[in-house]
């Protein structure tokens, strides 16, 4: 009986051991990907005179996909929360809209042409919408 117990445990290990090396090979390629495409974003912002962050901020916030820049952009709510944040900053009633710089969304739309350029023409045609000027 006591041998029976061993082997099973032995299996379950091997198992689990087998499966940790499965997700460390997967994560590991992920983040080779992901550094190479924080190297594109970079290139792209410097190029467009933007200060860029550094490599290992970008791949860890936006991983290989993006992250939440790229989950749906053109969602109803993610443009609620763009719109809200083109304020004078006030709560309440007293919250207006306001001409904005266009390196506002410049960053955004830099990173949509480097992780997913099937959203960049819709961001695109949305933010041609917003008034915006060189205001800082």
């Amino acid at each position: 009986m006591s041998h029976r117990a061993l082997y099973i445990t032995s299996i379950v290990v091997l198992v689990v051991l087998a499966g940790v090396a499965l997700l460390s090979f997967a994560g590991a390629k992920q983040t080779a990907e992901a550094n190479e495409k924080a190297d594109q974003l970079i290139s792209e912002l410097q190029a467009a005179g933007l200060r860029a962050p550094q490599k290992d901020q970008i791949a860890r916030v936006l991983g290989d996909d993006g992250g939440a820049v790229c989950a749906d952009p053109d969602d109803a709510l993610r443009r609620g929360i763009l719109f809200g944040q083109l304020t004078n900053g006030a709560a309440g009633p007293g919250i207006r809209p306001v001409v904005a710089d266009n390196k506002v969304v410049q960053g955004q739309l830099l990173i949509m042409k480097v992780y997913c350029p099937e959203y960049v023409e819709a961001f695109q045609n949305l933010v041609d919408d917003l008034k915006l000027e060189e205001v800082a």
